[in-house]
């Protein structure tokens, strides 16, 4: 994925609005796009300055964090606008009202404001820090979902990102300890997750590189690649596997079918068998008995195996088994475990949409999410205008404001952490000097 997430494409058509919408009642098109007068509304009156610039300062009072704090805006035209920074709330809010982006996105933290990088050689100027990111696309799973394809997503496939969500929550708690991490909607096939602790910040191109080698375990999604993971499995990729596994029958043999066609299962699923002699069993049995579901194919495997081993001496059926389980369970992280987007990760410099933008295409909120999160949920720009003109404009009288709550209390948590830490820094500097 480019730099540019979610770009818009020069030319790209958007519906004329203003606060008063254009179409009636709650629910707009799906392919609902803001105008320039609609972003000029949301600006104004909807999106939250205040707890965007908190949570980049890691303070209410203006610092080091936000002064030197790289944002970049992308327009309806094409343009795209790097090393903006700004010294207070008020003039980022002033400045985006007064720029009015399609989006604006967030950047790394710099030895010098960003905005002065002109008057500076570039060598000067040097990136200090940034949140730890991942990104996690619908797109990825197109080799296994039947549902939707593309930028396409629904309810089912859906269930992907909240799987993916739940096995990399499990990660940064349980190997990283990191506590301090809020997801937020991409607006339109996927998640972001924004990781604010300080020792994630802190972390150079080279320790998000080896989170990424650590986390990345399935880097080509091929529906048609065998993965074939070393045993015993590393207590990561056991834990993974314990998310995953309940979750497995459901999406994948049920929901999404993926092996209906026949074709596709036995160039696929048969191929990725252990035993040779297994594979070609099940070839000829999809052969000859074509249009069998996947739950069924899934079961044919356990069936033909006991066939082959029924006269093999008992520990070589308990190995032959064991080979089998494990296969199993490859299939099980190739088809469900996160794939993570490399770029957007790996480089403190690299930029990402600011959380409450607007996605240029569906016209979504980019709200912050929990695994209980579902694309239809999230808030429409057209939908909020209509819920201001009805309740005179109170934004607490909005769809936004349950997403607005979650974030202000995930502020306030990281806000009061941060302050304490450096408390406590402070006490430690003294009683080092005084000892001294």
């Amino acid at each position: 994925m480019p730099s540019l997430v979610d770009a818009v494409e020069p030319g790209s058509s958007t519906v004329p609005s203003s606060s008063t919408t254009p179409y009636g009642g709650d629910t707009p098109p799906s392919n609902y796009g803001p105008s320039s007068s609609d972003m000029q509304y949301y600006y104004q009156h909807l999106y939250p300055f205040k707890q965007i610039f908190q949570w980049l300062n890691h303070s209410p009072k203006p610092g080091r964090d936000i002064i030197n704090r790289e944002f970049a805006m992308a327009f309806r035209s094409g343009a795209y606008k790097r090393y903006n920074s700004f010294n207070s709330v008020q003039e980022f809010k002033v400045q985006i009202q007064k720029a009015n982006p399609d989006r604006f996105e967030i950047g790394a933290v710099y030895n010098k404001p960003p905005r002065e990088r002109d008057s500076l050689l570039k060598t000067e100027m040097k990136p200090m820090e940034k949140e730890l990111v991942f990104d996690i696309d619908m797109d990825d799973y197109d080799s296994y979902r039947t549902c939707c394809s593309g930028a396409q997503v629904c309810p089912k496939c859906w269930h992907f990102i909240k799987l993916a969500m739940k096995v990399i929550n499990s990660s940064l708690e349980n190997d990283f300890g990191f506590d301090e991490f809020i997801w937020v909607f991409s607006g339109r096939r996927g998640a972001h997750c924004w990781i604010s602790d300080k020792r994630a910040r802190v972390m150079t191109d080279s320790h998000r590189k080896n989170m990424l080698d650590y986390m990345n375990v399935v880097r080509d999604r091929n529906i048609e690649k065998r993965l074939n993971l070393v045993r015993p499995l590393h207590p990561h990729l056991s834990r993974s596997l314990e998310i995953l596994k309940p979750h497995f029958v459901e999406i994948i043999l049920r929901e999404q079918d993926t092996w209906r066609d026949d074709e596709l299962a036995i160039k696929s699923l048969a191929t990725s068998c252990h035993d040779k002699q297994l594979s070609e069993q099940l070839k000829k049995l999809w052969t000859n008995k074509p249009g069998r579901s996947s739950e069924e194919k899934w079961k044919d495997m356990d069936v033909i195996a006991s066939q082959l081993i029924s006269s093999f001496p008992k520990q070589r059926q308990h190995d032959y088994l064991q080979r089998l389980r494990e296969s199993k369970e490859d299939i099980i992280i190739q088809t469900l475990y996160p794939k993570l987007d490399v770029e957007v990760t790996k480089q403190t410099i690299h930029l990402l949409k600011a959380p409450f933008c607007i996605h240029p295409s569906t016209g979504n909120v980019c709200v912050p999410i929990t695994e209980e999160f579902s694309p239809e949920m999230a808030p429409k720009l057209i939908k909020l205008q209509n819920e201001m003109d009805t309740n005179d404009n109170q934004v607490q009288r909005t769809s936004l404001q349950p997403y607005l709550d979650m974030f202000g209390k995930y502020v306030n948590k990281l806000v009061k952490q941060e302050l304490s830490s450096q408390k406590r820094d402070r006490e430690e500097d003294i009683k080092s000097s005084i000892d001294f």
